[in-house]
């Protein structure tokens, strides 16, 4: 077997495994409670992928002197809340980042 052809299936089994149970759930089980529950998951989550990024550098320690990944997290941060967009949040981000990395 390739590593193409077992790529590809493990692909299309995690993703089967996960829209049967986002297709076979009914939204009238849940209730009120569960819904508003369920929405602080996204939130919860985001931290979890995002800090191990900012704060830990290519060797596994955890950097915060020197660290420009912190400076455009943080200018990101703030165009995010003025802004309310998504698209510039990343964009101000990326931008700040490099500028940081490649001009500074």
């Amino acid at each position: 077997m390739s590593n193409w052809t077992l790529i590809i299936s493990c692909g299309l089994i995690t993703y089967l495994t996960r829209f049967t149970m986002i297709a076979l759930i009914k939204k009238e089980m849940f209730n009120d409670r569960i819904r508003e529950i369920l929405s602080f998951v996204p939130s919860a989550i985001f931290p979890a992928i995002i800090f191990p990024a900012i704060f830990i550098n290519e060797t596994g320690l955890f950097q915060i002197g020197e660290n420009p990944k912190i400076l455009a997290a943080i200018i990101a941060m703030m165009i995010g809340i003025l802004s309310r967009s998504i698209i510039a949040t990343i964009f101000s981000g990326l931008a700040s980042y490099w500028f940081l990395i490649f001009v500074v």
